[in-house]
């Protein structure tokens, strides 16, 4: 079977063994020991950050950051890519745990309290986590990761471009700290603006000066980070300076005291036990669980992807979905969320000087520390300041937005395809709006199989080459005849839309010219029979006007097919087939010679007037 194929393919999973003996230690290791600290640094704050999104308290974002790293370095392929939380992700498995475990949710009837909903969300995540884990491994098991081709670089944009304004709006509530609850459902986006400015004069002023001055500082410095990164040895560590001093500042000047600040509190020391996921979860998060599965597979792919061809090394997409899947479930078993990586934070792995994932295994001891020791310290920072974080890290998908007239001028089914998504994604919420998505970039690849490009060629410079007539000036069409070029496949869907380009092409339609000529030949004979017209070479002439058509191009065991279905007959030849369209040409030029030539004319009457047709 299929499945017992696959397993005999991935008798050696675990990747690990294939790069660490070659590891070159004297060269590499202090690299990926800098890397790993400023990645690992990264990590603690944008765990913290992102599980705001997936609403659930900020620890076990820490949690996140750390075990699918170290799943990745043992079975991942990619050398660069940072494992642990990613925006869109953390926002997709937020909006199931909303759902499922909504602000006024009961318990016996009676309305839970913030711990017992805090906990009830933290299962819920874990689990809807599990079931993409286990999507993913059972996707690498059956390498189907080719089924990622049905994300394109235009859906992934805009997908991305509208999920970084859903964590743009769902962040406002911890900048302005008002209560808002998940809207998870179509115009979701829409009813979140309106409980926030409904309630904006209850904003904590405190906390929103502090997440803009954040936010500026943050922007400021990263820009400056990208226009002298030429320069710089490394990028300025700005998210970590700035959360130690928030947090110096929150904690001396009592900012909670005071201003009743919103802060992360209590972190918890240390690991809690593994939990078996919740199977209720499962039956009521399928849907979500595939879209977080497809997303952060495609997501984390492009993202190595990048790297692998910057630096020169294979990837394996099918061994990449069991690494993501095997990190999802270790991940959830652990009370995690959904990990695939961030182009921000890979980045700085690279840009640092990472050279293999021994820098991820630094970064996760980073992140370790932070869980068993030092954790205390991050307690008086202001969730004001990691939603400001989090806005920071979505620079790079907003100005995505770019792509939109580079789109409309190089293809206008992808622009479509990114507007689309975009709207869907944005008005319909991320999990129906990637359905939609996707059954429009489908609906799109149909139409261009309808609809294909044809186009009109002519030989290029007196050559053997032939390219589209209206892209070149020196051109040379041989005097009655046309070739005609097809993008895609004939078939029952497109031969209409093919015969109409076709007939425009040649400049006549044939079955109007027969009725014509059918209409004139009965009138000629008519005449003749009453001796009102007698017989002329002229009149031979048009009596024989016809048009000649040659195939050029044909796919290896076309001919084969054709003969067995019987389509060849007197009329219509094998000897209409050509291996190239210079052969075709010549053949149609000799015949002409031929035919107007005294010495070799043959004995059947050739008309002087002859039209060819070569489809290519």
């Amino acid at each position: 079977s299929h499945l017992m194929k696959s397993m005999r393919n991935y008798t050696d999973p675990i990747k690990l063994a294939s790069w660490l003996p070659a590891y070159r230690f004297k060269e590499w290791i202090l690299s990926d020991i800098v890397s790993g600290i400023s990645t690992g640094l990264v990590s603690v704050l944008q765990g913290l950050a992102f599980a705001l999104l997936v609403n659930v308290p900020p620890g076990y974002g820490l949690y996140a950051a750390f075990f699918p790293i170290l799943v990745y370095f043992i079975f991942g392929t990619s050398r660069h890519i940072s494992i642990g939380p990613f925006p869109v992700l953390s926002l997709m498995v937020g909006g199931a745990v909303v759902r499922l475990v909504p602000d006024d949710y009961t318990v016996n009837g009676t309305l839970a309290n913030a711990s017992q909903i805090d906990k009830e969300r933290v299962i819920v995540a874990a689990s809807v986590t599990f079931l993409a884990g286990i999507w993913q491994l059972l996707l690498g098991v059956l390498q189907l990761g080719f089924l990622v081709i049905y994300l394109s670089q235009s859906l992934i944009s805009g997908f991305t471009t509208a999920a970084a304004i859903h964590v743009l709006v769902s962040q406002l509530k911890f900048m302005f700290q008002l209560t808002v609850p998940g809207f998870n459902k179509p115009l979701g986006i829409i009813y979140t603006l309106e409980s926030v400015f409904s309630q904006i004069t209850k904003t904590n002023i405190a906390d929103l000066v502090t997440s803009l001055i954040v936010l500026l500082i943050v922007f400021v410095v990263k820009e400056l980070n990208d226009r002298f990164k030429a320069k710089l040895p490394a990028p300025i560590p700005i998210e970590l300076l700035v959360t130690v001093l928030a947090a110096l500042i929150s904690y001396f000047a009592k900012f909670e005291e005071k201003f009743n600040v919103a802060v992360i509190g209590k972190l918890e020391k240390g690991f809690q036990a593994p939990v078996a996921p919740d199977l209720s979860v499962f039956q009521r998060c399928i849907g979500d669980s595939i879209s977080i599965a497809i997303v952060g597979f495609a997501v984390g792919f492009s993202v190595a992807k990048v790297y692998s061809i910057k630096h020169d090394y294979p990837l394996d997409g099918n061994q990449e979905l069991i690494a993501f899947g095997l990190g999802n479930i270790v991940g959830g078993s652990f009370k995690g969320f959904a990990s695939s990586t961030a182009l921000s934070r890979s980045g700085v792995q690279e840009s640092t000087g990472g050279k293999t994932q021994i820098a991820g295994i630094i970064s996760a001891i980073i992140v370790l520390i932070v869980i068993l020791a030092i954790g205390f310290l991050l307690e008086p920072l202001q969730k004001s300041v990691l939603a400001s974080l989090a806005l920071g890290n979505l620079k790079g998908m907003l100005m995505q937005f770019k792509e939109i007239g580079i789109l409309w001028k190089k293809d206008k089914y992808d622009c479509a395809v990114w507007v689309v998504t975009f709207l869907a994604a944005l008005l319909l919420g991320l999990d129906i709006g990637l359905a939609a998505a996707v059954a429009f970039q489908l609906l799109t690849v149909v139409i261009r199989s309808q609809i294909p490009t044809c186009t009109v060629l002519a030989n290029v410079g007196r050559s053997d080459i032939y390219k589209n007539r209206k892209d070149y000036t020196d051109i040379y069409e041989p005097e009655g005849v046309k070739i005609f070029r097809c993008s895609a496949p004939i078939f029952f869907a497109n031969v209409e839309f093919f015969k109409e380009k076709l007939i425009t092409a040649v400049g006549f339609n044939p079955m109007r010219v027969l009725r014509k000529r059918n209409k004139a030949l009965r009138k000629i004979r008519k005449m003749l029979k009453k001796g009102e017209l007698q017989v002329t070479p002229i009149l031979k002439e048009f009596v024989r006007i016809d048009i000649d058509i040659y195939i050029v191009g044909a796919p290896e065991g076309f001919l084969d097919k054709l003969e067995r279905s019987a389509f060849f007959d007197e009329e219509i030849k094998p000897t209409m087939f050509f291996l190239t369209i210079h052969d075709a040409v010549l053949h149609i030029l000799l015949k002409k010679d031929i035919a107007s030539s005294p010495k070799l004319k043959p004995t059947k009457v050739m008309p002087l007037f002859s039209s060819y047709a070569v489809l290519h």
